[in-house]
């Protein structure tokens, strides 16, 4: 497990045809020391700005990396510390994703993952390194006061939330399984 959340900045290459861009490479990534096996992609379209999706994690054994990219529309994406002795447990990191910027956001084991859509009809994909298992499906609160999360939405704006959303607990209802290794939360651009 590392702290490092990586925001990467994909190069596109242009012509009068449009443009090609690698979304990844498993070469580069273990030469940035992130060694995942990705094993699924998910997908999202959300037709409302205002949507919020999170904060969701999932527990060993099948606690989940994510490479995320917004394909269509803007994002706020973030990314909550959850491990146990962290001196950044329960603090939130956020970045903005978009189609144009084409930007990706790589969240480790060990975090909460969550964003707020702020364009209608906006697609998500992202990569993730275990399978979806019920069983060890977590969530916190997107609007818990103990992590203060500055979500960019209108303060008139009623986000929308899945009904699971609605029900997630407080961090401070939260017994984490996640251990902190020594590697500070950082944010790593490439």
């Amino acid at each position: 497990m590392t702290g490092k959340l990586v925001l990467l900045h994909p190069r596109k290459f242009g012509d009068e045809r449009g443009w090609f861009m690698e979304t990844y490479n498993k070469t580069k990534f273990e030469a940035l020391g992130q060694t995942y096996d990705f094993v699924q992609d998910n997908h999202s379209m959300s037709v409302q700005a205002g949507t919020i999706r999170g904060l969701h994690f999932q527990t060993p054994p099948f606690a989940q990396a994510k490479l995320v990219r917004c394909i269509r529309g803007r994002i706020f994406d973030v990314a909550v510390d959850l491990r146990k002795g962290a001196p950044t447990y329960g603090q939130w990191l956020g970045v903005e994703l978009s189609a144009d910027n084409a930007d990706q956001f790589l969240i480790p084991e060990g975090f909460a993952h969550g964003f707020v859509t702020l364009e209608p009809n906006t697609e998500v994909v992202y990569k993730v390194s275990s399978t979806y298992a019920p069983a060890n499906d977590g969530g916190l609160a997107w609007n818990d006061p103990d992590i203060a999360i500055d979500w960019p939405i209108p303060s008139d704006m009623v986000p929308t939330l899945s009904d699971k959303d609605k029900k997630q607990p407080g961090l401070a209802a939260f017994d984490t399984c996640f251990l902190y290794d020594g590697e500070p939360m950082e944010l790593l651009e490439v």
